[in-house]
């Protein structure tokens, strides 16, 4: 089809798109980004000093996992098969070169964190998989890898100093999964300092590394804490165990990373699915706005010269690599994306406190329309006003489109986060069940063509949804969903495991009444609606098996449903792949919304 018959919504996700890139502190002028400029997303090397750009990997099912090593010289990319997320760490020379095998003598494993020397040459590797738990390893060229930590629970990698003499991980030894705490080690293994909120009082708090200072022999580390019910940053230095909290005046989550030179942090605000950007002065205290436009911010970083290059898109205009010098850093050649129409935002009292919810619409159309619920995954993660080709699709065909915020999400402070504990999924349901009244209530929605949709947490929130509020929805659509919790937990990678224990409190052999409560298998026999499911065949985050032994229960009391199934894991880095599951979707419920 031509570009001129080509209709908006497919050039969304056909027009080439650009990650932030990510710079060689070493060698500024070399980069690394990803890019979906030929069909499929992959890793892509650019030299500044020249303006080439080069295709660094190539596989079918794509590549987004990489780094990059602070002299420039060496790309680092995770290998995997056809998206199972189980793999190995390959690398290649950054001018182009046959790949090798980075870290000989360990085997493959699911990621765990990785950080690299400026040479490259040492790094520390996070591994995890079933048998082993979280192992940590140091590997150096011509040598055996040094196991540098091993733990049952879930842990990572968080960074490498700056001189390399000491690693920060985060671990979760105490058993919470949501709550990480911290420890400093040397390269031999010794330990050099810890940092544990979650001891000694009621509270359950987290921390997380964001990065130690970038200067030879400084010993402060950049972390986030939720002391205030949000995340902050402070900075920790490891050494002398001195804490200075930047006690920072904005109502939101707030994270930071470091200037080049160590006297500042760039500050990244986030509150009410907006975000923005600061400049926090350390020996000051002073804090300078950096401008951008109104919208959000999925990733900026401080350049040597002082400026700041950031992703920045709203959920009217296509993202952008865009600079504080005003230049737009990245701009693909190619088909240029097609706009959208602005998000409204709506606040809906509900039973756990005011629930915020995204609304688009057509632009100028007047309700009650075809409204989409679309929930977002995660669960610990939030929509924002951002760019999303998927719910513009919608809006496209003539849907109004709302996402909410629900208890678990991210950005409205850590208690709605840590909200929806041993009652997983059901609670998530009472606030989508109060936006889905406001919106009846409010004319916004036609009560009769109502659509639960959502992929990852939200597919499962989708058939929970299904099954426990039969009457609520005209159809559901479910995306690499969780459908049966208890052979879930058994099929799915370790660190989900971990994750599932702390939400639910137990495995399901100690739960067992909660994992029932909380799985869409429990309530298949409720569903009246017709269902559409796609999933992945190698996803390791929500395995196949669980998702057909649902089907098979749909199929036994011959339920309408239909189930879509893919070569590749949780999600597809494949454009066409992408356009044609949204087509299947648009068409599912067109059929039936008609009918």
């Amino acid at each position: 089809m031509s570009e001129s018959k080509m209709p908006d919504w497919e050039k969304r996700f056909r027009a080439p798109r650009v990650s932030l890139p990510d710079w060689a502190e070493e060698a500024p002028d070399r980069s690394l980004f990803v890019s979906n400029a030929t069909g499929t997303y992959e890793l892509y090397a650019w030299d500044r000093a020249t303006g080439e750009q080069r295709q660094a990997t190539a596989r079918p099912n794509g590549t987004t996992d990489g780094l990059l090593s602070s002299d420039g010289a060496w790309i680092w990319w995770f290998d995997d098969k056809d998206g199972d997320e189980f793999g190995v760490w390959r690398r290649q020379p950054f001018a182009g070169g046959e790949d090798e095998l980075a870290t000989p003598g360990l085997e493959p494993s699911y990621p765990a964190g990785l950080a690299l020397s400026r040479d490259g040459r040492t790094a520390i590797v996070g591994r995890s998989t079933d048998e082993e738990g979280t192992t940590i390893h140091v590997t150096r060229e011509g040598e055996e890898p040094f196991e540098l930590y091993r733990h049952r629970e879930s842990a990572g990698v968080g960074d490498l100093s700056h001189d390399g003499t000491l690693i920060a991980i985060e671990h979760t030894e105490h058993g919470d999964a949501m709550h990480s705490a911290l420890r400093v080690l040397r390269p031999d293994g010794t330990t050099v300092a810890e940092l544990d909120d979650s001891k000694g009082g009621t509270q359950e708090l987290g921390l997380e590394v964001l990065g130690f200072a970038p200067v030879d022999g400084d010993t402060r580390l950049l972390i986030g804490h939720q002391r205030r019910g949000r995340w902050e940053p402070l900075v920790w230095d490891v050494a002398s165990g001195e804490e200075t909290d930047l006690a920072l005046d904005l109502p939101g989550d707030v994270s930071a990373e470091w200037y080049p030179d160590g006297s500042a942090l760039l500050i990244a605000h986030s509150f009410e699915a907006r975000s923005e950007l600061f400049r926090y002065d350390l020996a000051t205290g002073g804090l300078t706005a950096i401008p951008t436009p109104p919208g959000s911010v999925s990733g900026a970083t401080a350049r040597p010269d002082g400026s700041v290059e950031f992703l920045w898109s709203s959920a009217a205009q296509p993202p952008a690599v865009r600079s504080t010098t005003g230049e737009v850093v990245l701009d693909p050649p190619g088909m240029t994306c097609p706009p959208s129409v602005a998000v409204e935002d709506a606040w809906v009292e509900g039973p756990g406190g005011r629930i915020h919810a995204l609304i688009q619409r057509p632009a100028g159309a007047m309700g009650p329309l075809p409204t989409v619920f679309d929930l977002h995954g995660g669960p610990t993660w939030h929509d924002s006003d951002s760019f999303a080709a998927g719910p513009a699709a919608w809006v496209d065909h003539g849907y109004a489109v709302v996402r909410i915020n629900y208890r678990g999400s991210t950005g409205y402070g850590r208690a709605w986060t840590d909200a929806l504990k041993h009652r997983v999924g059901l609670i998530e349901l009472e606030d989508v069940a109060a936006v889905r009244d406001w919106a009846i209530t409010s004319g916004l929605a036609d009560p009769d063509r109502l659509v639960l949709t959502g992929a990852s947490w939200g597919g499962y929130l989708t058939l929970l949804g299904l099954g426990t509020q039969p009457d609520a929805w005209t159809l559901g659509i479910a995306v690499v969903p969780v459908a049966d919790y208890v052979t879930a937990y058994h099929d799915e990678m370790e660190a989900l495991k971990a994750m599932d224990r702390t939400l639910l409190g137990g495995t399901p052999e100690e739960v067992p009444e909660r994992f029932e409560a909380s799985s869409p298998l429990t309530y298949v026999d409720d569903v009246k609606s017709p269902v559409y499911i796609s999933a992945g065949v190698n996803d390791p985050r929500c395995p196949i098996r669980q998702i057909d032994n649902y089907v098979k229960r749909l199929e036994k009391r011959g339920a309408d449903h239909e189930v879509y199934r893919y070569d590749a894991g949780h999600g597809s880095l494949v454009v066409e792949e992408r356009i044609k599951q949204v087509q299947l979707e648009l068409d599912f419920a067109e059929r039936h919304l008609r009918g």
